[in-house]
């Protein structure tokens, strides 16, 4: 399956395995509130962690990078397990772009220091499916004319778009 990746970066993956409504917002440049105390605690502990790593490396305006060592491992920081799928997709996306568009393979590792837990991503044949699945189905909802509908979830009460 070849699908355009152009359009879709590692915060609308991130996003589709929570929301589809921040997917469409996000991906229509509709920024949410980047004071939300979240948001802040976020930027902070990806701050404030691993100084000595090569950190925000920036690809092709597509991925970003948290940390990339030199023995071919790319680091994702989250402060919490709390949405650990979502942050396992968002970083195979990272890993899936590399050897597409890049010819390079690389191993993910899975930050989250304030629970001091470290996890392996490896890019398989299965992983690769759903990255293209929900490159697909992200590719759809950008297209609608307006926001899916909201849905009631947990993360809600959290949301920088509140």
């Amino acid at each position: 399956m070849s699908i355009e990746i152009t359009n879709i970066n590692g915060t609308l993956i991130w996003y589709y395995y929570i929301c589809q409504r921040e997917v469409w917002l996000i991906g229509h440049s509709i920024e949410a509130d980047q004071e939300n105390d979240f948001l802040t605690l976020g930027r902070h502990i990806h701050e404030s962690f691993y100084k000595r790593e090569k950190k925000e490396i920036f690809i092709d305006n597509t991925i970003k990078i948290d940390i990339l060592s030199n023995k071919k491992v790319i680091g994702e920081i989250k402060k919490s397990s709390k949405f650990i799928q979502s942050a396992r997709m968002q970083i195979a996306f990272y890993l899936y772009y590399l050897k597409k568009e890049k010819g390079i393979e690389f191993v993910g590792e899975l930050l989250i220091p304030e629970e001091r837990k470290k996890e392996k991503i490896i890019l398989t044949k299965e992983i690769e499916c759903q990255i293209e699945k929900a490159m697909k189905d992200i590719t759809e909802i950008l297209k609608l004319p307006k926001p899916p509908k909201p849905e009631k979830i947990p993360y809600c009460k959290n949301c920088a778009y509140k």
